[in-house]
């Protein structure tokens, strides 16, 4: 299967469920919608990780697409390190920290995947032109 459009990308798929669970933890939160701060930082990081995605993959080289996976991947990290500050002001609970950590950890090793992936078939042909790689 060949990807045409970013939204056929696996890690955007599964960036794109962290922000929806991102924005259920804070709509469940009176106190987390409160913290502006927080609030903004891990929407925007979240946000962040699944545009970075889809904005690499329109980039006219595979270096391109690699420099905002690695974005992405960096923002994944990041919802992580806020998902920790929520957990511990007792924002959400231990359950709901644990699936955005490890839905966050999904998209940052699809985005190494297809990183690594990317190198190894190094080109300046536009990412979309290969095959989909293996679900991870």
């Amino acid at each position: 299967m060949k990807i045409e459009r970013f939204e056929d990308v696996h890690c955007w798929q599964e960036a794109r469920k962290l922000v929806n669970l991102v924005y259920q933890a804070i709509k469940k939160s009176k106190d987390f919608q409160k913290d502006i701060g927080l609030y903004g930082r891990i929407t925007a990081a979240t946000v962040s990780s699944m545009s970075n995605i889809a904005e690499g993959f329109s980039r006219r080289s595979n270096n391109e697409f690699i420099r905002y996976l690695f974005i992405s991947k960096s923002s994944a990290t990041e919802v992580q390190s806020e998902a920790y500050v929520a957990l511990d002001q007792k924002y959400i609970t231990e359950e709901t920290f644990h699936h955005i950590y490890e839905q966050a950890e999904i998209v940052s090793k699809l985005d190494s995947g297809l990183i690594t992936y990317l190198l190894q078939h190094q080109s300046s042909s536009k990412p979309k032109k290969h095959n989909k790689p293996k679900k991870l």
